[in-house]
């Protein structure tokens, strides 16, 4: 039997919204309920507004739901891979590396090892020892994305991104978060993209509104959303 790592029991999200003297609750996220076992990715899908970030947040334990229940397994560690988070434009791109893979529970020694394979993922070897300050905002980007998706949380959340670089860096990409998706690392996917829910999840929620729409197998979860 698969253990169970979350469990959403009625979940939802408010917002103060203060109106003159008075304040009343804006609910974000409502009546939220579903269950996520370890080695099962879950996609998530919905249009801007939806409540995806706020789930996420929830997810990451970030936040705590304003009212129902998350049960999360004893130990349950979950990271959001986000791009560009934390970086330090006056320190080069390495030494960024370094510090973020030190944040996340490398040791130094760790990290320094795993240093020329990031830079080589991210094709950024010839300005590695560059201040940040000087690179793009594309190789700002492949920079975060090969540090993030070197962790190895028991549950990775990955938010839109699958867009990051030039064709060629998409694809790579693209084929290295396939290869967590096909391993036992639990995932959970954000995305606009039905096609990208349906060929890389397993099972799916669509948020509308701060509800789940529908749950379930993911490709009946994106067929129900297109047909909206």
């Amino acid at each position: 039997m698969k253990e169970l790592l979350l469990n959403f029991q009625n979940v939802g999200v408010a917002y103060r919204k203060r109106l003159s003297i008075f304040s009343s609750k804006q609910w974000v996220l409502r009546g939220l309920n579903f269950k996520l076992y370890r080695g099962e990715t879950l996609g998530v899908i919905g249009r801007n507004g939806a409540g995806k970030s706020t789930l996420l947040k929830l997810f990451a334990n970030i936040i705590e739901p304003d009212e129902g229940e998350i049960y999360r397994s004893p130990n349950t560690s979950s990271q959001l891979l986000a791009l560009n988070l934390g970086f330090n434009r006056k320190l080069t791109g390495k030494e960024n590396a370094i510090m973020a893979l030190v944040t996340n529970g490398s040791s130094i020694r760790e990290a320094k090892a795993r240093i020329q394979e990031i830079m080589q993922f991210a094709e950024l070897e010839h300005i590695a020892s560059h201040p940040l300050k000087t690179y793009s905002a594309g190789q700002r980007a492949r920079l975060g994305f090969s540090i993030a998706i070197q962790a190895k949380p028991d549950i990775l959340l990955l938010d839109e991104i699958l867009g990051v670089g030039d064709k060629n860096f998409k694809e790579k990409s693209k084929k290295l978060i396939k290869q967590k998706l096909n391993s036992e690392q639990t995932v959970i996917l954000v995305s606009h993209s039905p096609k990208t829910i349906n060929n890389l999840c397993s099972k799916a929620i669509w948020i509308e509104n701060g509800n789940i729409r529908a749950a379930g197998c993911a490709k009946e979860v994106t067929t129900e959303y297109l047909k909206d």
